[in-house]
């Protein structure tokens, strides 16, 4: 048996088998290009597959060896690739810029950190492993653009045609010139390996006179200002003084170039693989490092604490306490990851867990509810009684107590509005409410939840709080 035949049977055992028949039939006989930076999201899709049991299918698969994961800083403008790392803990700068679109942006980790899978060289050989071998027009398809732009399976280099005036490889330490006509159009001078460009605005009458530009490629990632010339020849001088080949292109910023950029789809985000529990459970202790700040946009927080936890030791006894106790951590737990969250730590009795969208919190604190309601009904007791509180809002990812945890005001009024909570309501804040996927779930189950605006420990404003029957 092959080694990857053999790490697929392994696969097996802690994924979906379904899933891993489709990811080994794609190894298999998928092109070099579609190994290189998988999108599960689109896998999932394409195959007609679970999201959530996709990604822990890659999860598991990258554990064991048969793809390497990449944390890719994204341009959000253009989707464009502004940093590769094999780890989230080397996205350290406080700003990338893109020269494509002449912008700096702060990473965050919703929409500007994509997690993407590469099949590992032991397992199959692909061209992007040696990326200094693609083809200008491959380079910009599989090393240059994110995954969550749609480029086309077929067609791809007609497409690229329509805007590219002229492409060229440049290799280390070498000069080139390239003369072409400009046209009446605005057009951009772009190196994907260096994020080079150069921004010329053609207008004007025409001229025959030769206009000439001397670009110099190296590692300073710098932006011109944008140059004003005239329709007509230009005698363009390229020199590499990086010690890797460059790949000058000059294009057309048309609608051809336009269109190709705007067809956009779903990506894992960094910030949905942090709640992801099988993630969680893999990389427990190395995936921030400890002076590392990571925003979040927008991240839902569930906490939810035992009511009467001390009377009930007294009540039953320290070893059957401790038993249903967890039990109880077991049920919440898988529920968690059911609804594509993650249980960040427990406290006592409690739990801590984030999801990427306030209607899966929604959803898991019900099941909950409802689960403990049958627990106790097997049991013919009431001692399990939970109280749930849902927050959303901004955070920072950090590296406390040597695990991934989370900290800021969204954290504390998440907690906070916990304590608000009875054994028989689920407590959730307007900006939870204010979710229209947390709407329709309301909506179809015909629940009203009641608003009150509540003064909380350490939060300067009343905070509108709902409670949900």
């Amino acid at each position: 048996m092959s080694e990857a035949q053999s790490l697929f049977t392994m696969l097996r055992q802690i994924a979906q088998p379904a899933i891993v028949d489709a990811i080994e039939r794609f190894v298999r006989d998928a092109p070099d290009r579609r190994l290189c930076r998988v999108n599960p999201l689109a896998f999932a899709a394409e195959h007609g597959l679970d999201e959530e049991q996709t990604i822990n299918a890659f999860l598991h698969a990258s554990q064991l060896g048969l793809f390497e994961l990449s944390w890719n800083v994204l341009c959000p403008g253009c989707g464009g690739v502004l940093d590769a790392n094999t780890s989230l803990r080397t996205v350290q700068s406080d700003t990338y810029s893109c020269a494509l679109c002449a912008a700096g942006y702060e990473p965050t980790l919703d929409e500007m950190v994509e997690v993407t899978f590469t099949i590992s060289p032991r397992i199959r050989h692909i061209e992007a492993h040696n990326p200094e071998q693609l083809s200008p027009t491959e380079y910009f398809r599989q090393i240059y653009w994110g995954s969550g732009i749609e480029l086309p399976e077929e067609g791809f280099e007609a497409k690229v045609d329509e805007f590219v005036l002229e492409a060229l490889e440049l290799p280390p330490g070498e000069k080139a010139v390239i003369s072409l006509q400009l046209p009446a159009e605005f057009v951009i001078i772009f190196e994907p390996v260096t994020h080079a460009a150069q921004f010329i605005d053609v207008k004007g009458s025409p001229t025959r006179e030769r206009q000439n530009l001397t670009m110099i490629f190296d590692r300073g990632f710098r932006h011109s200002e944008t140059l004003e010339m005239q329709p007509g020849p230009l005698r363009l001088s390229v020199e590499n003084h990086t010690e890797v080949r460059t790949l000058p292109s000059v294009c057309v910023a048309n609608e051809a170039l336009h269109d190709l950029l705007g067809r956009r789809r779903p990506f894992l985000t960094a910030k949905r693989l942090l709640s992801n529990q099988t993630f969680r459970d893999i990389h427990r202790t190395d995936t921030v490092e400890v002076d590392q700040r990571l925003k979040i946009t927008s991240l839902t927080f569930l906490f939810t604490d035992l009511r009467g936890s001390t009377e009930l030791y007294e009540r039953v006894g320290d070893l059957a306490a401790f038993d249903l106790v967890k039990t109880h951590f077991s049920i919440l737990r898988d529920i968690v990851g059911a609804q594509a969250g993650a249980v960040v730590k427990t406290i006592g009795d409690a739990v801590m867990a984030t999801f990427p969208v306030p209607s899966s919190a929604l959803l898991a604190a019900m099941r909950m509810r409802d689960a403990m309601r049958t627990l106790n009904d097997e049991r013919g007791s009431e001692d399990l009684l939970l109280k749930i509180g849902i927050h959303e809002g901004p955070c920072i990812a950090v590296s406390l107590n040597e695990r991934q945890d989370y900290f800021g005001q969204t954290v504390n009024i998440a907690s906070r509005v916990q304590h608000l909570a009875t054994s028989r309501e689920i407590f959730a804040t307007g900006a939870v409410l204010d979710d229209p996927g947390v709407l329709q779930l309301l909506a179809g189950r015909g629940l009203n939840p009641l608003s009150q605006s509540v003064a909380l420990r350490g939060v300067a404003d009343e905070v509108r709080v709902f409670s949900i029957p």
